[in-house]
C-alpha cells in the first residue's frame, strides 16, 4: 500500500477492492468486520465501505516489533447490565 493517498485513489473502496489492497480475501475482510476486529467501515446506501485512510491506519496499529509484544484489545469490554442484580 505505497503512498495511496494520492489523487488518483479513490476516498472509499468496497470490500473486495480493500482486500485486495490489504492482501487479504474478502472473506477474511467480513470476518474481521463481523468480529469488530478489522478496519473501521461505513455503511452508505446500504453498502459497506472503507475509507483508504482508514485502511492505512488499521494497518499502522497493527504494527508489532515483537511476537512477545501484547495486541490491543480490539472489542470493548463487556458492560454490566445488572441483570445478576435484578435476581437478588
Amino acid at each position: 500500500m505505497d503512498n495511496i493517498t494520492d489523487s488518483n485513489w479513490p476516498r472509499f473502496v468496497r470490500t473486495p477492492e480493500a482486500a485486495r489492497l490489504l492482501d487479504l480475501s474478502p472473506r477474511t475482510l467480513e470476518k474481521h468486520r463481523c468480529d469488530g476486529t478489522g478496519p473501521i467501515y461505513h455503511k452508505l446506501g446500504g453498502r459497506v465501505v472503507y475509507a483508504v485512510a482508514d485502511l492505512q491506519a488499521w494497518i499502522e496499529a497493527s504494527a508489532r516489533q515483537s511476537t512477545s509484544e501484547p495486541a490491543t484489545p480490539s472489542l470493548p469490554a463487556p458492560r454490566d447490565t445488572g441483570a445478576a442484580d435484578a435476581t437478588r
